[in-house]
């Protein structure tokens, strides 16, 4: 069975629909969620869903020691899903085009760094956008740059907020990322 290690920095709801998307079709197996954030909701999510977690600091991540439990676990794929930090350079190169990440936007528009979560929906509203999207993409050594896998838009010209922008992205989100994962591994 193909496994999956999950990198989460927030809420953890792409994490949550990932595994239970899983859970449902026996595909794969989602080994560890992994967060920079010990106070993130992805961690009662991964308790209440079972699947081991592990909090662990920038310094961590950037001197070996995840790389270190990478090796370990030999994840088919690793899937960022809202998370913040840089994925460093010897875990891209240990991992060639097995890691990807969704990003709010349709890239290369509203990405790079600082440009994620809601501050990508503010610039998305301010500019007075009438589509946005989503990019899941692979990952390399820059912020938003690796090769695209899938994008897809959404009319936003009604929206009123950010917020209502941000919504229409989590069903996106929600629909697409699991499938693209599994297409990824089969």
């Amino acid at each position: 069975m193909k496994k999956i290690v999950i990198f989460a920095s927030g809420s953890g709801s792409n994490a949550e629909n990932i595994v239970l998307h899983f859970n449902k079709k026996g595909s794969a197996n989602v080994v560890g969620i992994f967060t920079n954030n010990p106070n993130a909701k992805v961690l009662e999510r991964a308790k209440y869903l079972n699947i081991p977690s592990e909090v662990f600091t920038r310094q961590e991540l950037n001197e070996g020691e995840i790389l270190e439990k990478l090796i370990q676990l030999q994840p088919d794929l690793i899937v960022l899903a809202g998370f913040l930090l840089k994925f460093p350079e010897p875990i891209v190169k240990a991992f060639p085009n097995k890691i990807v990440n969704i990003h709010p936007a349709l890239l290369p528009n509203y990405g790079g760094k600082g440009m994620y979560g809601m501050n990508v929906h503010r610039a998305v509203f301010e500019n007075k956008e009438k589509e946005t999207g989503i990019t899941i993409h692979y990952v390399n050594e820059h912020y938003d740059e690796g090769e695209f896998i899938f994008q897809k838009s959404v009319n936003i010209e009604d929206c009123k907020s950010a917020e209502e922008i941000a919504e229409r992205n989590s069903v996106l989100e929600q629909l697409h990322f699991p499938e693209i994962i599994e297409t990824l591994l089969t």
